[in-house]
């Protein structure tokens, strides 16, 4: 048996598209049933209990997010889909979930099926609960916003001001917290430079990105390097020095 899924799109010819693709492309993916509104959306959840749900961004009757709000329950995978690169592509990001946008690629488009079917495996209810609960507090501005960070054994979830700084490492990540703990996760330093830029966050190094409420102290060189609150020393890079003391100043 396939992942089971519904389609929410309110075109038509979206909704053509996307099933014509995940028939081609995405032979895991066995589609449900479709809806043009969340109305729809809403009672084909609740009917048929889908795995996922492609969810376009904005709808007749309200949008993807008013539907996330009205159900009860998030047990299921979520891939939005949106004409739209705003502020909602940010807070989709930090709570780790996965959106394509329109007109929609079919590399980016397996890409995310192929991640959601690796997920499903191993995350619970629960993990999906508390993935889109992060992503709603994150859309209404709350002033301490999260981020999921995927791991190997799942995904954990920290307020955006306990992040010191993070380094690259391959194709991990490692992020340094300010009780002094050290976490991998499953993605690229430039994945994450995309998602925090905007929340305090710059890079400062191809390898470095930092959080600018902590820098304690700047030293002079080349590129330099600044100090953090733990006392850590991370190096700047010529490139970036620039930038790095024009936000000071």
């Amino acid at each position: 048996m396939g992942i089971q899924t519904i389609i929410i799109e309110d075109e038509e010819a979206s909704r053509e598209t996307l099933r014509n693709y995940l028939t081609k492309y995405c032979p895991q993916v066995e589609i449900i049933t479709e809806c043009k509104n969340i109305i729809e959306g809403k009672e084909a959840i609740e009917k048929h209990s889908p795995q996922l749900i492609f969810l376009d961004v904005e709808m007749p009757f309200g949008n993807a997010f008013d539907l996330i709000e009205q159900l009860e329950k998030i047990d299921f995978k979520i891939i939005f889909v949106t004409a739209y690169s705003n502020y909602a592509m940010k807070a989709i990001n930090h709570s780790a979930s996965y959106y394509i946008l329109k007109p929609i690629d079919i590399e980016e488009l397996e890409t995310a099926v192929q991640k959601v079917e690796e997920e499903l495996k191993k995350e619970d209810g629960d993990d999906l609960q508390l993935q889109t609960k992060v992503l709603l507090e994150n859309l209404q501005n709350n002033a301490n916003k999260k981020v999921v960070l995927p791991t190997l054994e799942g995904f954990e979830v920290v307020d955006m001001e306990d992040i010191l700084h993070l380094e690259a490492n391959d194709n991990f990540t490692n992020f340094y917290l300010r009780d002094g703990s050290k976490k991998v996760i499953c993605r690229t330093l430039k994945f994450y430079e995309d998602v925090l830029k905007d929340s305090g966050f710059m890079r400062i190094h191809r390898s470095h990105m930092v959080n600018l409420n902590y820098i304690t102290s700047y030293k002079k060189g080349k590129g330099g390097q600044v100090e953090l609150t733990d006392g850590s020393v991370v190096d700047v890079s010529a490139s970036k020095k620039d930038e790095l003391l024009k936000w000071f100043s």
